[in-house]
């Protein structure tokens, strides 16, 4: 299953948005108000729970200065990736697009695929917040 947010653009440098993203931390300002739980749990991993849904544990998987981070499930039990793309604009601005790709029966998928694709936009449209 491959979901993409909107690209959304930012009046930060993309350098800075690179940074914000690597820091774990940072995801608690891109959560969506429905958040139930929020918990850095090391220097490169987090907890979070939206209401009704199960806990999620992510890590970061992967970064490639200033254009890519990518955060990945820490479980196999639910295989998937979650990568933040980052194109410079110019000095001061820079887009960001974040890409969802995860292995899931059709019955899990279909569960998933709204509330997933809500999760990501939201997290998108809240970038200018870091």
């Amino acid at each position: 299953m491959n979901l993409e947010s909107p690209k959304v653009t930012v009046q930060k440098p993309a350098q800075y948005i690179f940074d914000a993203l690597t820091d774990i931390k940072n995801f608690e300002k891109l959560m969506p108000e429905n958040i139930a739980k929020f918990e850095v749990i090391g220097e490169e991993a987090f907890i979070f729970a939206l209401k009704g849904m199960p806990e999620i544990k992510l890590k970061l998987k992967d970064k490639v200065s200033p254009n890519k981070v990518v955060l990945g499930a820490a479980s196999d039990k639910l295989p998937f990736t979650l990568t933040g793309f980052i194109d410079t604009i110019d000095d001061n601005s820079c887009t960001v697009q974040l890409k969802f790709e995860g292995e899931f029966n059709a019955m899990m998928a279909m569960m998933i695929k709204g509330p997933i694709t809500k999760f990501i936009e939201t997290l998108a449209n809240n970038m200018s917040k870091l």
